[in-house]
């Protein structure tokens, strides 16, 4: 059969950085010609980041995107790249588009090119727009409804685009066509519910395509989004053939043995799901016969709690460099949360980069403060104390307040400092707080709510403690000191704004907590199902949801932070704050 050297650059692209990505598609162009790559494969909307969300109703940044690819083509050409396939997402357009109600403006496209001898010889424009979750792509693009085969050296590959492939159409297309090979650009983003989905998804349309599926995924972090990379090459059988690492960029080059093209091809006026075919010819000539590179080994893959840790480490990564940002602060208070964020700080940018700010208060436990200054000393991070009991003692001179007005009273203070030092340096603020409450409201908003970014915003606090326990084993596990303090892992947490308070004193245990969270947030369940199941109180349900439904002005104000699970609490949940619909038994 006839060999083809393939090349899928798993990149990290920045939103609005046409120049930035096109630099970096020429960059692993470079090293793929360089190897040997016949054809190059970089992700959905590489060019221009993905998602650009209103940018792409923007004429202008169409214009620049559709300009930056024209002249990909004649840079790739004149460096000496002419011969190489080049398959490369951007934003483009259809052109002389009348502007009308019930479509975006300028009519964009999700478009993908193929680029060879220095010109784009065909385009493919993305047909399945998701419209559900994180994606609002109604919104922002208009529809496809081509399938572009190309053929290669005498092997017909056809072209997808990351929705296309999880909807019928695409593979069923190729297998009409006879397509060998079956190249998806993606712009994929991670969630810890998906388990290994993606690959099952692979396995199944290859096997419908009767082809071999090559599957390359952005990388890194766009505000609240991650993308994990997670790139993939199966066989017509749906075996894997190479699989990139995670949560880094990569140039996957991999030798395939594939049929040669036929002379089949469906009826121009067919149509498979909406999508109809047509081919472009490159070249016919089959390449002489030569030695084949060696599949690599020993790919990690991490378990569920790794993958978690490393998504958030990513995510906090790029929000603070994409945005320009060398430093991040926040307070310790020696608590579990403040200190996973602390230990992802270190390991997102450096522990050198990471100031955290004690702020005692009068009710402030010593062994409190005593693990906030353990957790500095085992990170190396930068440490300092201002205590927050002298400044509360002026203010209830001035103001008569008490009771809760009085504990908010403390974490607003705390707040002050954190954005007072953050304006005088140049940190970025990190927001502490967790997914269970955010979900309930357990935070002072204008206090411990505030800040430019939240890394375990999605992270429910049963889950904190997980991840705290994987970080300090994945520590001992390479010989290390856990960054963790272990009395910080067992103790009961507090927000120690009282005298002997604790979280259980106004909230139901984490347990629980997270389980009725789950089944009302994620699964979009009603206090009815919930607790007909019988594994919950009536009284606590009702309660739970009551919390969830009241606090949705404050998640509205919280910072945005990496999603993780499949729903989070921002692009996946849009509830009106203004809203007198309850549950009702």
């Amino acid at each position: 059969m006839p060999q083809l050297r393939l090349a899928l650059a798993q990149l990290n692209a920045v939103v609005g950085d046409i120049d930035g990505n096109v630099a970096r598609v020429l960059d692993y162009a470079h090293q793929a010609h360089d190897r040997g790559a016949h054809v190059a494969v970089f992700p959905e909307m590489m060019v221009t980041g993905y998602p650009v969300e209103d940018l792409a109703l923007r004429a202008n940044f169409v214009d620049a995107s559709r300009e930056a690819v024209q002249g990909l083509a004649k840079t790739l050409a004149s460096e000496g790249l002419g011969d190489m396939v080049v398959v490369v997402g951007y934003l483009d357009k259809i052109d002389g588009a009348i502007d009308r109600l019930g479509v975006p403006k300028g009519s964009p496209l999700n478009a993908a090119a193929v680029i060879t001898g220095g010109e784009i010889v065909t385009r493919y424009f993305k047909h399945h727009l998701p419209n559900y979750g994180v994606f609002d792509e109604f919104r922002w693009f208009v529809p496809g409804d081509t399938m572009h085969v190309i053929q290669v050296h005498g092997i017909d590959i056809g072209i997808a685009i990351c929705e296309d492939l999880w909807q019928d159409g695409p593979s069923d297309a190729a297998a009409a066509a006879e397509t060998a090979l079956l190249l998806v650009l993606n712009g994929s983003p991670y969630d810890r519910d998906k388990d290994d989905v993606r690959f099952d998804l692979c396995k199944r349309r290859a096997q419908e395509g009767v082809c071999t599926l090559a599957y390359v995924n952005l990388v890194g972090g766009q505000d609240d989004l991650v993308f994990d990379g997670d790139s993939i090459i199966v066989d017509v059988n749906g075996d894997i053939i190479d699989r990139a690492d995670q949560f880094t960029e990569e140039l996957m080059v991999v030798d395939l043995d594939l049929p040669g093209a036929t002379a089949a091809m469906p009826d121009p006026a067919a149509r498979f799901s909406g999508l109809k075919v047509e081919r472009t010819i490159i070249s016919t000539e089959a390449l002489p016969a030569y030695e084949p590179l060696a599949v690599p080994g020993g790919r990690i893959r991490h378990d569920d709690l790794g993958e978690t840790y490393k998504a958030i480490v990513l995510g906090l990564r790029d929000y603070v460099q994409k945005n320009g940002f060398s430093s991040v602060l926040m307070g310790v208070s020696g608590g579990i949360d403040s200190t996973l964020v602390a230990a992802i700080a270190c390991d997102a940018i450096g522990a050198e980069n990471v100031y955290g700010v004690s702020n005692p208060s009068k009710w402030s436990s010593d062994h409190s403060k005593s693990d906030a200054a353990e957790l500095a000393r085992r990170t190396g991070m930068h440490f300092d104390t201002v205590a927050i009991a002298p400044i509360v003692e002026t203010f209830l001179d001035s103001v008569a307040i008490d009771g809760l007005a009085e504990e908010n009273l403390q974490a607003r203070i705390r707040a002050v400092i954190w954005m007072a030092l953050s304006n005088q340096h140049g940190h970025l603020v990190l927001a502490c707080g967790n997914k269970s409450e955010l979900a309930v409201g357990y935070s002072t908003i204008y206090g411990d709510a505030v800040g430019g970014y939240a890394p375990i915003k999605d992270v429910p606090k049963t889950l904190v403690w997980q991840l705290a326990q994987w970080r300090n084993d994945d520590a001992i596990s390479r010989g290390e000191e856990p960054p963790i303090p272990e009395d910080t892992i067992t103790k009961p947490p507090s927000a120690e704004l009282r005298p002997g308070q604790l979280d259980t004193d106004s909230l139901p245990p984490y347990e629980l907590l997270d389980a009725i969270i789950d089944e009302y947030v994620a699964k979009d369940r009603g206090s009815r199902e919930i607790i007909a199941d019988g594994k919950f109180d009536k009284e606590l349900v009702e309660r739970v949801i009551a919390l969830i439904d009241r606090a949705e002005y404050k998640r509205r104000q919280y910072p945005p932070g990496p999603k993780v699970s499949g729903r989070n609490f921002g692009r996946d949940w849009r509830v009106p704050i203004t809203n007198r619909w309850r549950e009702k038994l």
